[in-house]
């Protein structure tokens, strides 16, 4: 069900290791982010004191980590120890969707060898973080040719004589309906994990995840309207190895991790082996913050050019509304896309993953933030996103010239 590529490092449990990274990365540099003295870069820790008090309180229930990075630098680097074999053990030993039937297996997301952390060392799940991320290593490869237009119809990576339900909208459906949620495929992941009449709870318990999902019938026209589809996210899996004849791991290891110098990394994969794409990557935040500074620095690391401009444009553009109201998040190619409530003129740069996994950045602020947590609950308690956002906003100024 697993692989592994260079297993020579155990943090808890077997992660994969990549080589040294070339001389002309920077490996000194990509090893470690710099610590900022308290002070040093002209932030109001006084913001993040008040929410390091409130993590503490428990008022915004399970946080594992609070990052922050400003001007290049570690600014706060907050972690809280939370004791999930206590919090989840009940749920954790009885069927129930969370936990996909198999009590002992990664998709179990009671379990505290698996969740949050990986075999519970430093690796944090991402859950739908991992959206993004495949949309970056989509970028990385279109960058370097690899990749086909994304403009490209979907069925032209299956055969569609063997795909259900097909008709002129299935047919219409492209790759980048995929990357903005707008691929019309009739799914419904609005309901809460737990319920079972939820699609991706149903995905995640098939055998082959992509036929569950490239058979399901439309429910709209591609490309009209947003709609949250992991499924749809995870059909990217699978086009990414016909197009390109690569594991899109193996792929991120060589063009996205290694220059970027993340050397560790565990990437869940579906039963049938391929990877999980909507949901199934960990990684520590220091490396997950690397990909969104990558972003900030417009695509280039250490002098080297490892995505093109133009897709960076492309991923931060809004595409698509989320919802109907005016002012609200947007979506670009896998990137949420919120109002900065300090300027509305601008977008926060964001993930989101379920449990808590909030990767943000500020890029006129040179800010970037990183939460992890595990409230998977329906009714638990999490960061009031909205808040959190103008709090970040007004704790750092924007960046002159």
């Amino acid at each position: 069900m697993f692989s592994f590529r260079l297993v020579v490092v155990a943090l808890g449990g077997a992660v994969v290791t990549l080589p040294a990274p070339l001389p002309s990365q920077g490996a000194a540099r990509t090893a470690q982010w710099p610590v900022a003295p308290r002070g040093a870069t002209g932030i109001n820790h006084r913001v993040f004191d008040s929410l390091d008090a409130e993590i503490n309180r428990g008022e915004y229930g399970y946080i594992d980590r609070m990052l922050v990075i400003h001007r290049g630098r570690i600014v706060v680097d907050k972690r809280y120890t939370q004791d999930y074999d206590r919090i989840y053990a009940d749920s954790a030993k009885v069927n129930n969707p969370l936990n996909a039937g198999d009590l002992t297996g990664p998709y179990n997301y009671f379990n505290p060898w698996w969740h949050p952390t990986y075999r519970r060392g430093e690796l944090h799940t991402l859950q739908s973080v991992t959206k993004t991320i495949t949309s970056i290593v989509i970028g990385t490869a279109v960058t370097r040719g690899d990749f086909p237009r994304i403009d490209t119809p979907v069925l032209q990576f299956f055969d569609p004589a063997k795909v259900q339900n097909v008709d002129d909208r299935k047919r219409r459906m492209t790759i980048r309906h995929l990357l903005t949620m707008t691929g019309g495929i009739d799914w419904n992941e609005n309901l809460p994990y737990i319920d079972p009449r939820n699609n991706a709870v149903v995905m995640e318990a098939s055998h082959d995840w992509v036929s569950y999902t490239i058979n399901l019938p439309m429910g709209r026209e591609p490309g009209t309207s947003f709609n949250y589809s992991s499924g749809e996210t995870q059909l990217l899996a699978h086009i990414f190895r016909r197009a390109t004849g690569v594991d899109i791991e193996e792929y991120a290891a060589r063009h996205l991790f290694g220059p970027l110098g993340i050397a560790q990394w565990f990437w869940k994969r579906t039963p049938i082996g391929l990877i999980d794409t909507e949901g199934g990557l960990y990684l520590e935040a220091k490396d997950l913050a690397k990909l969104w500074y990558l972003f900030m620095q417009d695509g280039v690391w250490q002098g080297r050019r490892v995505i093109a401009s133009d897709w960076i444009k492309q991923s931060v553009t809004p595409a698509v509304p989320v919802g109907n109201r005016p002012g609200g998040a947007q979506y670009g190619l896998k990137w949420w896309l919120y109002p900065n409530p300090a300027d509305p003129s601008k977008l926060i740069w964001a993930g989101s993953g379920f449990g808590g996994q909030l990767p943000m950045a500020f890029q006129e602020r040179d800010l970037l933030v990183v939460f992890n947590g595990w409230n998977i609950l329906p009714g638990g308690k999490g960061m009031p996103l909205a808040r959190l956002h103008a709090r970040l906003a007004a704790s750092a100024q924007p960046r002159r010239g």
